[in-house]
């Protein structure tokens, strides 16, 4: 048997198994992820081997889909709102945190060029890690998630200059490259390594504007010619393509993929495709972050811990406690609240996986030894494999004892548009819908798998995105688990009732009102007890009976009340024929008594409009009211 597929029968076994036992025991799936890794590594069972670290860079991809998903969450408007935060607290964190370890550093011996590289590799944090146990717990929405997420981005975007200072730190002769991502290989990269480092820069910052440039003016065609085809194979290897094009790019260059992708998500978080781009990625993404948490659990160098305990045991404790005191007094200076204050600085105290990249780097450069790159590599992943509890201890102990909780419920204001309706389709129909609602300031999030129809709605305003709306996923990704409504509007019986079911299935909170695309299918809707259905010709066929009403001498009002009693009555039939539509027999009896009753009760209600009721809708008695004041003192 080839060994990829034995590898890959392991880890996705692992992951298999882990996450079910940790949530069974309260814990994160990311703590299962990592004791699975341990469990299965070269120090454990042994069933990966030293592939594992390669399998870890191909994982590492998982956190570089995550970096472009949650740049589609963010819009260039709120990420220019965040700009003070980015780098306040993001700036403020790596500068100090470095210098603390720069200080131990040349305290404990060490030249101030390692010194400083090694500070600069350890104040970056987990961004797969501590994004993953905020979303899990539900907090990315609270202060000091959203505090966390700005440090986070601004150690990504960190990690351009610090690759980039490396070579100007080395003091050693470079080790042959082992390739982590910067590593040569092609004949770009060795051109571009003997390269000034103004070239690198010139090329980086032309990279950046290549992709703002394409997404707008690339990506968005490509994406709207591919939904066109409705082929959803295409439009997912589509998503693939432009992750992985962009991650190319960048590693050619020798920078943050990550950073690329982000920055790319951004640009297309205000496009119509953007809840399809983040549906499709998303199980991509999910299931490469677990390969790469439980490749980290696997790495973990048990014989170099058991070797030297009290140095790993010292870097691990002395880096949490030393960051966590750092971000605990930052978060104090920008006047987070205390319980707050506690989340932020525990859920940053840890190393990153970017780390990994750059102790590897710095091996290559001649800035660390081997030796000291293991012993920092080992306590760096220990320290990510620490954090889920240093987190539960958060949570179970400090939290419980130290200031006011804030209220989780504020997750629904950053939950992508906060609209409280979802509309799914936009056809001949739905924009009827859509424009009814927002002329009275009823924000809707409209989903259609027609690109035209998309394209119509966003040239009028209108918010509107591209996607299949019986997806849960994509309905999870519009915001269904804060939304109040869901509208349906779709064609075809099918869609409708597949949609149906998929929001009870997974939303269960949500209304569903929705239009019934026949007599039959509206009884079938009613039998379901959906909360509102409506025949689809209905409404303008009334509309024209009325008009036709007035047209041949019918007083106003008495074509209105007509058409709102037959309308009345036809609900209450078609309530009392869906409890018996499944006997044809009884159901054909119970229509034609229906159509009996139904002109008997005309007859008399025309008889029983007396003159004096028709007078009460006369307006020239009106007037003489109003003008006399009598109107006013009977009000």
């Amino acid at each position: 048997m080839s060994p990829i597929f034995l590898n890959a029968f392991v880890y996705l076994l692992c992951a298999v198994i882990a996450v079910p036992v940790a949530k069974r025991l309260g814990l994160s799936s990311v703590l299962g992820y990592l004791v699975a890794g341990m469990a299965i590594g070269q120090y454990g069972l042994g069933l990966v081997g030293e592939e594992g670290e390669s399998v870890m860079h191909f994982a590492e991809f998982g956190v570089v889909m995550m970096l472009f998903l949650i740049g589609l969450e963010l819009q260039p408007s709120l990420l220019w709102r965040m700009r003070f935060p980015i780098l306040g607290l993001g700036g403020g964190q790596v500068a100090l945190t470095t210098g603390a370890i720069f200080g131990a550093g040349l305290a404990l011996g060490l030249d101030w060029q390692v010194a400083l590289a090694t500070g600069l590799a350890l104040a970056l944090s987990s961004t797969a890690i501590v994004l993953q146990s905020l979303q899990e717990k539900g907090l990315t929405g609270t202060t000091g998630g959203k505090s966390a997420f700005s440090v986070l981005l601004f150690q990504d975007i960190a990690v351009i200059p610090i690759l980039a200072t490396f070579p100007l730190l080395a003091t050693l002769a470079p080790a042959a490259s082992d390739d982590h991502g910067h590593g040569g290989g092609s004949a770009f990269q060795d051109w571009l390594s003997h390269q000034p480092g103004w070239v690198n820069t010139l090329l980086v910052l032309g990279a950046v504007v290549a992709i703002i440039v394409a997404g707008r003016f690339i990506a968005r065609p490509a994406l709207r010619m591919v939904a066109k085809t409705r082929v959803r194979e295409a439009f997912v290897a589509l998503a693939l393509l432009l992750v992985v094009g962009i991650a190319l790019l960048m590693n050619s260059l020798g920078v943050s993929a990550a950073l690329g992708t982000f920055l790319a998500g951004v640009v297309l978080a205000d496009s119509e495709y953007r809840h399809e781009l983040e549906a499709d990625i998303e199980p991509f993404k999910g299931l490469l972050l677990g390969v790469f948490f439980i490749s980290v659990g696997a790495s973990i160098d048990f014989a170099l811990i058991a070797s030297q305990p009290s140095l790993v045991a010292g870097i691990v404790f002395g880096l949490i406690i030393l960051k966590a005191v750092v971000l605990f007094v930052l978060g104090a200076v920008w006047k987070l609240k205390l319980d707050q204050r506690f989340l932020f600085a525990f859920s940053l105290a840890q190393g990153s996986e970017f780390a990994f990249v750059l102790f590897g780097f710095g091996v290559a450069e001649g800035v660390f030894s081997i030796e000291l790159s293991q012993v920092l590599i080992a306590s760096i992943a220990l320290s990510m494999a620490l954090t889920p509890l240093v987190m539960i201890f958060d949570e179970k102990v400090v939290r419980k004892r130290f200031g006011t909780k804030e209220s989780i419920d504020r997750e629904s204001d950053v939950v992508d548009e906060g609209a409280p309706v979802i509309l799914a389709g936009v056809g001949r129909f739905g924009n009827f819908v859509a424009r009814a609602l927002r002329s009275q300031g009823i924000e809707a999030t409209v989903i259609d798998n027609d690109s035209d129809h998309i394209d119509m709605l966003r040239n009028i305003g209108m918010k509107a995105f591209y996607g299949d709306a019986t997806r849960h996923d994509l309905l999870e990704s519009a915001g269904a688990d804060h939304a109040r409504l869901l509208i349906i509007a779709l064609d075809g019986e099918e869609n409708i009732n597949q949609l149906i079911e998929t929001a009870r299935k997974h939303f269960p909170h949500l209304q569903i009102i929705t239009r019934a695309m026949s007599m039959s299918h509206h009884l079938e809707l009613i039998e379901n007890k959906v909360d509102f259905a409506v025949h689809q010709n209905s409404a303008s066929a009334l509309e024209i009976a009325e008009n036709a009403m007035t047209r041949l001498g019918l007083r106003a009002h008495k074509a209105n009340r007509s058409i709102k009693a037959f309308a009345r009555r036809e609900r209450e039939r078609a309530q009392s024929l869906a409890a018996i539509r499944s006997d044809e027999t009884v159901f054909m009896n119970t229509v034609r008594q229906h159509i009996d009753e139904m002109e008997r009760q005309f007859k008399l209600d025309h008889q029983n409009q007396s003159k004096e009721a028709d007078k009460a809708w006369e307006t020239e008695p009106i007037r003489k009211s109003v003008a006399s004041g009598e109107f006013s003192r009977k009000r």
